[in-house]
């Protein structure tokens, strides 16, 4: 018996991934509300700038913000640092296993750059921590202080970041890198800034001294630069699914276009829990989407000409050329242990079963075969697509 470690070992990271991914955010997207919806209480204890009141799950809750830090510690303090670390550990594990072990299937597209794995996997790295020293300096320059500039200037980055990863790596390899540039960022911030700031104050509160203002003030920023890079990496998370972004030959400039989207979308949402309802905010997030989807679709190249519907046995033909290598219950491609995404297509039932999917990928988007290592021909996409369009039909 052939035990399929690595399919297992993909799932369970996934998915620990996955989970890890919404208790972060999910903190993140709260305490952002937290602060927006606290008040100056009538009669405040010292040092506290403001409380709130709620309930949930049948039960009452009663929240407090000191301005610094409290007085004295209490004898347990919660920290949210580890949905953050356990995020970013098994994203770098997944694009590990994914793209650097299988960095000849999924992240060298030769016909871009002909690397070596050795290669590839630098230059994947590197991006990563060059990401963070960037994005670093930045906030640590003057320009930093202001919100409005920053995000402007770290968006173009992010924006030279995909266009050059696009021309380098395989569409779904290069855009994941992206993703992992923002992620690092933002675990380095937790890691790096917010957590050791805040716990400077908590030591500074200990030996009896005056906390540092400015240690606050700065895990705050960082703090809400993560804020508004959530809604972008939840999208790179799933864009594997989305092959008209992904292997689009403009993938960079639509990635940019949905990150305009998320970033004012999250604005929307930060303004609205601090009472300002600004629905030429939300529409303008709208707009980005919309503006994207239609650029996207016009961008397209001309349908071929028509061509006949092929034979069955043609198409047949055709597939196993191209696609059941990966697409099998026992694939023979090397690195591929189990079909991608569950899709057989080595027997006739499972090809019309997945026509649609193979319609999608293989003629639409034209994001497989990964990165065209068959050489499938124009010709043979749009007779496969003729075929599909005809009703996939093993019978003639």
């Amino acid at each position: 018996m052939t035990f399929e470690w690595a399919a297992w070992a993909n799932l369970a990271i996934r998915w620990l991934h996955l989970t890890a991914g919404i208790a972060w955010i999910g903190s993140s997207f709260y305490f952002m509300w937290l602060d927006s919806h606290l008040k100056a209480p009538a009669k405040p204890p010292p040092g506290v700038a403001g409380e709130l009141w709620s309930v949930h799950s049948g039960g009452f809750y009663h929240q407090m913000k000191f301005i610094v830090a409290p007085e004295g510690m209490p004898d347990e303090l919660h920290w949210f640092k580890w949905e953050a670390y356990t995020t970013w550990i098994s994203g770098v594990l997944l694009l590990a296993l994914i793209f650097y072990v299988g960095a000849d299937v999924n992240l060298i597209d030769a016909s871009k750059v002909a690397l070596n794995n050795w290669q590839a996997i630098g230059i994947g790295v590197a991006s990563l921590a060059a990401g963070w020293v960037v994005y670093d300096l930045l906030c640590r320059s003057p320009l930093g202080a202001n919100l409005r500039v920053f995000g402007v200037l770290w968006f173009l980055i992010l924006t030279a970041a995909a266009w050059g990863l696009t021309r380098v790596f395989a569409d779904l390899g290069a855009v994941m890198h992206v993703g992992a540039i923002i992620g690092t960022v933002m675990v380095a911030n937790v890691f790096l800034i917010i957590i050791p700031n805040q716990g400077k104050v908590v030591a500074q509160v200990l030996a009896g001294l005056t906390p540092d203002p400015s240690l606050g003030k700065q895990a705050k920023q960082r703090s809400v630069h993560n804020n508004y890079m959530t809604l972008p990496v939840l999208f790179i998370m799933i864009s594997n699914h989305y092959p008209m972004i992904v292997s689009a030959p403009l993938n960079w400039l639509w990635l940019a276009g949905l990150g305009i989207a998320g970033w004012t979308i999250r604005h929307f949402f930060n303004l609205k829990n601090a009472g300002k309802v600004r629905y030429d905010v939300l529409l303008l997030g709208a707009l980005a989407f919309v503006t994207v989807a239609v650029l996207n679709e016009t961008a397209k190249p001309p349908p071929p000409a028509a061509v006949p519907v092929p034979p069955f046995a043609e198409v047949r033909a055709l597939v196993d050329r191209h696609c059941v290598m990966c697409h099998s219950a026992t694939p023979t491609h090397r690195g591929i242990t189990t079909p991608p995404n569950g899709v057989v297509l080595a027997t006739d039932e499972g090809l019309t079963r997945n026509a649609s999917k193979v319609y999608d990928r293989a003629v639409a988007s034209h994001s497989m075969p990964l990165n065209n290592e068959t050489h499938i021909t124009d010709a043979e996409r749009a007779s496969l697509g003729a075929w599909i369009k005809a009703g996939a039909k093993v019978a003639p």
